[in-house]
């Protein structure tokens, strides 16, 4: 019962000190974060970090089919085979969801 009411409070207060700060302080805070997202290092970096977790998603899609697909049903492990051979062919490009905007 002591931490739920001391959940509350802290909750009560931070809605107190967020409503006082008002709409302003919340507009300061959406301007500073626009202007980091749009900042060509942070852009650079961002786009760096997805392909690096594309790629090693890749391998690891790979490694684990490979280890894993004997020891699926033979149907599961039919489909793992024809989506490792379509990826390999390069005919499916990334299956991420990924957009080059």
């Amino acid at each position: 019962m002591r931490y739920k009411l001391t959940f509350v409070v802290g909750l009560a207060a931070g809605y107190v000190l967020g409503t006082r700060a008002g709409r302003e302080r919340y507009e300061q805070l959406k301007k500073s974060a626009r202007q980091v997202a749009q900042n060509p290092a942070v852009r650079n970096t961002a786009e760096t970090a997805a392909h690096q977790g594309r790629q090693y998603a890749g391998k690891a899609y790979h490694a684990v089919s490979d280890k894993v697909g004997d020891r699926m049903p033979e149907a599961v492990a039919g489909r793992v085979r024809s989506l490792r051979d379509r990826n390999s062919n390069g005919a499916g490009g990334d299956d991420w969801g990924t957009s080059n905007t």
